[in-house]
């Protein structure tokens, strides 16, 4: 009778291999979910959204496919009523399609209960808002790390001193957002959404509430995340200097996507949306 010893490094191994299958199995990931530079970390088939029934119907989107590259940052733009914010939201598990599916970081989303689609936002995308969002009654350093007290997460020392300082808040970390500027408001809502390493970042309209330096200002850091910190972004915006900085620029008509287009000037972008605002 022959005996197979099995060493305590394929032991571990086996271990390793069978907690990363219950983990992907928990979590929905693709067992082939591609890694490395160039993966698309978004990825969307087949999206519609309706509202209403009847005459009342309105098709916000109409059969999108759309892939979101990791590390780069990517504007979604198109007239009043074009399906843009319908489709971030849709793409950031803030709403259901009506038909369709998608995946965020190899995990389908579409399929997820709540409890795990919550969680799945919480660990994987950072949410940059046009109003800030802030809790008053916290210090601009309490609303950064504020996703990791959440989770229960303790924040990586080296990171946290790294996004601060990047988002240029080192001397106002003590102060709640009433003694802080606009534009200071919004740099801490960047580095809130930055200080988890999500796998994407959602930016909604994240100048609309501020003037023309500060918006360039916050425009700046956003380019930087990408530029640095090879942070995946993607931003909904109506304005062409923001769209300007992105290296792919997205147009919706009618629910559906009528332009896809690498960099483009303010000018191009700005003579895109005119025309897209003719009607058909």
């Amino acid at each position: 009778m022959r005996t197979t010893t099995i060493s305590e490094r394929e032991r571990l191994d086996q271990t390793s291999e069978t907690l990363a299958r219950l983990e992907r199995e928990f979590t929905g990931e693709s067992l082939f979910t591609e890694r490395g530079p160039g993966r698309a970390v978004v990825m969307a088939r087949g999206l519609s959204r309706t509202y209403g029934k009847g005459d009342a119907t309105v098709h916000a989107l109409r059969d999108v496919d759309i892939d979101i590259t990791e590390g780069r940052l990517t504007a979604i733009m198109g007239p009043s009523g074009s399906g843009k914010s319908t489709l971030m939201h849709i793409l950031a598990g803030l709403d259901q399609p009506t038909g369709g599916r998608v995946s965020i970081d190899g995990v389908e989303i579409t399929r997820l209960k709540e409890k795990k689609l919550t969680q799945l936002r919480r660990d994987k995308i950072g949410f940059i808002f046009q109003s800030f969002n802030l809790l008053a009654t916290l210090t601009a350093d309490e609303n950064i790390v504020l996703p990791l007290s959440l989770a229960r997460r303790r924040a990586d020392e080296s990171w946290r001193r790294a996004v601060i300082e990047a988002v240029g808040l080192q001397d106002r970390l003590t102060h709640r957002p009433a003694e802080l500027s606009g534009g200071q408001q919004q740099r801490v809502a960047v580095a809130r959404a930055l200080i988890t390493r999500p796998a994407v970042l959602f930016a909604d309209e994240p100048t609309g509430n501020l003037d023309s330096r500060t918006g360039g200002e916050v425009l700046d850091l956003l380019r930087r995340s990408v530029d640095e910190f090879g942070q995946t972004v993607i931003m909904v915006t109506h304005d062409a200097n923001a769209a300007s900085i992105a290296d792919r620029v997205v147009f919706l008509k009618d629910g559906r996507i009528e332009l896809d287009e690498d960099r483009m000037t303010r000018d191009a972008i700005y003579d895109t949306i005119k025309n897209l605002e003719v009607p058909r």
